[in-house]
């Protein structure tokens, strides 16, 4: 897929809060997703731990998907195409708070958000041999304007239709998140 809008601002490396994240911890939780421990985000996911995580989902008024490009330096899954925003809540952070704070980080803009799926989903990135195993809390939002993300989250972005992102996954699957093609069949309407 061709990225139609590259973000702009900020020099490569300039991010402390890039950092951070690579030190961050995650909650590592049982099928009902109720708290078992915490662990280092990159150490969970080279073992494939289940751990609680989020996706946002974010539309435009003319009902458009706001797709990210993940950028090169992600851990893993890195250049591949997703749903707007993701991530981890903190040890002793709550979820819905969390997608708040990572939206603004990632995509620099806030929006309410309202929780519509919950799943199980276990992926393995080929290339970086990192497992995703989560227990997926999925928002969705809507937001009028332009992102201004964070270049070393956020590669390249563009608004796209349903029927356009639906599509897309159809004719090159592999340039999508594993995540993204399970929300999109679960939440986007044919």
């Amino acid at each position: 897929m061709k990225a139609a809008v590259v973000p702009h601002g900020g020099a490569p490396g300039a991010n402390p809060g890039r950092l951070l994240e690579r030190l961050e911890r995650v909650v590592l939780v049982d099928p009902q997703d109720r708290p078992v421990g915490e662990g280092d985000k990159l150490q969970v996911h080279r073992e494939g731990q289940l751990h609680r995580a989020f996706s946002i989902l974010i539309f435009n008024t003319r009902g458009e998907l706001l797709l990210q490009q993940r950028a090169k330096g992600k851990y893993h899954f890195a250049g591949r195409w997703s749903n707007s925003c993701c991530g981890h809540p903190r040890p002793g952070e709550a979820t819905y708070r969390a997608a708040l704070r990572r939206m603004g980080e990632e995509l620099g803009f806030q929006s309410p958000l309202a929780e519509e799926l919950r799943l199980v989903y276990r992926a393995k990135d080929p290339a970086s041999g990192l497992v995703e195993h989560e227990y997926l809390h999925v928002f969705r939002g809507c937001f009028v304007g332009e992102p201004r993300p964070d270049p070393e989250e956020v590669g390249a972005w563009r608004w796209m239709s349903v029927p356009g992102v639906r599509r897309a996954l159809a004719r090159h699957p592999g340039v999508f998140t594993p995540w993204f093609a399970l929300l999109v069949d679960r939440m986007l309407p044919r």
